[in-house]
């Protein structure tokens, strides 16, 4: 039967009375959410603040840098039209304010920059001119005349002051007269040489086809002070058609060009010269000069061709004459070639009336202009290199040269260049030298070797304990343990890089030289020690060995290792004796050529090692304790035992952060500077022998930067070194930081 009763509505609840606020609550929650505000405010500017500074510090570098890039620049400086003047060959005093030149009718004429006014005339010889030139690299002219002789007449600019104003005053020296043989035919080409004590030689090149090399020799009594001079004579057979001559400072060398281009090299060192060595070349020589130093010759030829000459020692360890460098000129034929004073930089005039600048070592053409004097019949680069003068009939030039940086370019940088006395081209850095004449060799490609070399090293010993240290603390070990072992690790980050250098190179390196036998014998007997202490454990019945705390079977291998490393230690002299005949060092060089330096890569890979543990494996042992509790278990539930668990299940969840402290420990060992610095020999080498030094980018920039002149090569170039060391750590750890990020989102779903 059907019910007519209606259910009745369920009854509403009462409205909650929400809560009420005091006036303390609200003050709280404004007063935190302002301090959300201005704490969030303050991180943001705190991190902006880094970028910007880092930023700050790659734009100062880039600065430093730039005017590496540069080129020279030549301008104009000033210009005489002196009418009737000739100008055969010119000298000028490092500051610019004088010109020199020698007259046909043997007059030595010194003009004022400033205004073209004769400021000084001297008569040097009565004798007919033939030709004159300055010789390179001295203040000195040289003369044929008609009557076979040749002469040499030195100049000085006296500096005085007046006041504040500086006084250059021009002295002409005696005029040494260098008479060749009563039988001598008319000089085809002539050059001679003066050093500071009037000693000297002169060499000319004959109709007859002979070179004539007359020296000097000067002794002054010490008591009356009275000057003797004596003359000895030589001659040697020289190739028909020479149309340039050259001494070298020493005189111990003479080279000419001829017109069906060969190229002539005698010994003028021993009373007779030797008969020359001749090399032909390509297109007949027009212009010939020497590099400062006397050891490059620089080669001017018909078709424009510019080349780079010097000896090089051969297998049979005699020398020859060797072509090094090509550089394209101008237009024309090269009519004249000026060495500069100061480095191995030249300027070359060709007969077009083109004019370039050019450097040798680093094979560069830095400039290249129209020459402001047409039909020039003499150039000169200024004493300090800071201007060149053009010369011809009636005309003088002055140039301004600004060429700071000349031996930088990128084959100087980072490719192998062939440097004065080497026997091969090679990657070379060598930044100061003992002479003026010394070749600056920056090539930054063994500093990066290095400082790979170095990276390498202490990574192979750095990578493994610390990885496999902080799986073991992290998985294996019993907790008790871990609470000591963990933070005694992580203290020795705390050890200064100068104590570990200083350890390293004065304790360390001494006692690795006298027990390297042992330590190599250690590299088979310790992995055998290690496996057998393994068996000799797991042989300990069951029942005995729970009874110790998880973990503790790591005294077992101590105690083992230990034993291990004095057994090696005591057996290091008869191990030495079978395999290295009783003296390592000795087998090393004669097998190999390899000699072992005392401050080797091995101690840096130990002492940098050192360092680079602690980070390594205080960030591994991190992942691998993150790893989620649960799927440790999981596995083991599943029959997995604990090593399986280890390498299959938690290495790979942890392998990001594992990544992530392997490479803040090689940003680590690339910048390290202290320990490469005071433990290896700083010899910047391109090898990977570990037996020997070598020098990084970072140990570099700490030697040089205190001698590096303000704003010089050097001081740019280490710069150049500082930006290669960021450039490297910063992509290292964005390529990490992508390899990171993929292997999180690999493992992130296990």
């Amino acid at each position: 039967m059907a019910s007519n009763a209606q259910t009745a509505p369920a009854p509403q609840p009462a409205a909650e009375t929400p809560p009420r606020r005091n006036a303390g609550d609200s003050r709280t929650s404004r007063r935190r959410l302002w301090t959300d505000h201005v704490a969030r405010w303050l991180v943001t500017a705190g991190g902006l603040a880094i970028i910007a500074s880092i930023l700050g510090i790659l734009l100062f570098i880039l600065a430093e840098i730039w005017p590496l890039m540069r080129g020279a620049r030549v301008s104009a400086e000033a210009e005489l039209w002196p009418a009737g003047a000739t100008f055969p060959a010119l000298l000028t005093d490092e500051y610019k304010t004088h010109v020199a030149t020698v007259r046909d009718d043997g007059v030595l004429e010194v003009r004022r920059l400033s205004d073209g006014a004769v400021v000084h005339e001297a008569v040097v010889t009565d004798r007919p001119l033939l030709a004159v030139r300055a010789e390179p690299g001295q203040q000195l002219f040289s003369a044929a005349t008609a009557d076979r002789a040749v002469l040499a007449v030195p100049l000085v600019w006296q500096v005085s002051f007046s006041g504040s104003e500086r006084v250059i005053t021009p002295a002409v020296g005696e005029t040494v007269v260098f008479a060749l043989p009563e039988d001598a035919t008319p000089i085809r080409a002539h050059a001679a040489r003066l050093d500071e004590q009037g000693a000297g030689a002169a060499a000319a090149v004959l109709e007859d086809g002979s070179l004539v090399v007359i020296a000097r020799e000067v002794e002054v009594n010490l008591f009356s002070g009275e000057t003797t001079e004596t003359f000895s004579t030589g001659r040697a057979a020289a190739p028909p058609g020479i149309v340039a001559l050259q001494l070298d400072p020493d005189r111990r060398n003479a080279y000419a060009g001829t017109a069906s281009g060969e190229l002539a090299w005698w010994r003028i060192d021993d009373e007779q010269p030797a008969p020359p060595e001749v090399v032909s070349g390509s297109s007949p020589v027009t212009a010939l000069s020497l590099l400062i130093g006397g050891r490059s010759l620089v080669v001017g030829r018909s078709d424009g061709a510019l080349e780079i000459w010097f000896p090089v020692r051969q297998a049979d360890e005699t020398f020859r004459l060797t072509r090094i460098r090509d550089f394209v000129g101008t237009r024309g034929a090269i009519a004249g070639i000026t060495p500069s004073r100061r480095d191995k930089g030249f300027f070359a005039l060709d007969r077009d009336g083109g004019l370039g600048l050019y450097y040798s070592t680093s094979e560069r053409t830095l400039w290249t202009g129209d020459s402001p004097v047409r039909d020039a019949t003499a150039l000169f680069y200024t004493p300090k290199a800071d201007g060149l003068l053009v010369g011809g009939t009636g005309r003088l030039a002055a140039l301004a040269v600004h060429n700071p940086h000349p031996e930088i370019s990128w084959r100087g940088l980072f490719g192998k260049i062939w440097y004065e006395g080497y026997e091969r081209p090679e990657y070379v850095w060598q930044s100061s030298g003992g002479t003026d004449e010394f070749e600056p060799k920056l090539s930054l490609t063994p500093l990066m070797v290095g400082t790979l070399k170095g990276t390498v090293y202490s990574l192979l010993l750095a990578i493994p304990l610390g990885v496999l240290g902080a799986m073991y603390t992290s998985q294996f070990m019993h907790p008790s343990f871990k609470r000591y072992v963990k933070p005694t690790v992580e203290i020795m980050a705390a050890l200064p890089s100068v104590v570990l250098g200083f350890l390293a190179g004065l304790w360390l390196a001494p006692r690795i030289e006298r027990v390297m036998p042992a330590l190599m014998l250690m590299l088979i007997v310790l992995p055998l020690i290690v496996l057998a202490a393994g068996f000799v454990w797991r042989a300990v019945p069951r029942v005995l060995r729970n009874r110790f705390p998880l973990g503790a079977e790591v005294l077992l291998y101590m105690v083992a290792i230990l034993a291990g490393i004095g057994i090696c230690f005591q057996l290091g002299g008869w191990w030495e004796a079978l395999v290295f005949g009783g003296d390592f060092q000795a087998w090393l060089l004669e097998t190999s050529g390899l000699r072992y330096d005392q401050r080797n890569a091995i101690v840096v890979g130990l002492a940098m090692g050192f360092a680079v543990i602690p980070i390594i494996f205080s960030i591994a042992e991190d992942a691998f304790s993150n790893v989620p509790r649960n799927l440790v278990a999981g596995s083991l539930a599943l029959g997995a035992n604990r090593w399986q668990t280890v390498t299959r299940v938690v290495l790979p969840t942890a392998s990001p952060g594992i990544f992530s402290g392997i490479i803040v420990g090689f940003g680590r060992a690339v910048g390290e500077t202290m320990i490469v610095l005071m433990a290896t020999g700083n010899t910047p080498i391109m090898d990977w022998n570990p037996f020997n030094g070598f020098r990084t980018l970072s140990a570099n920039i700490a030697v040089e930067i205190p001698e590096a002149p303000h704003g010089g090569t050097l001081y740019r170039t280490l710069f150049l070194a500082a930006l290669m060391l960021f450039v490297i750590t910063f992509l290292i750890n964005t390529f990490a930081e992508l390899i990171r990020q993929r292997l999180r989102k690999r493992y992130s779903q296990l």
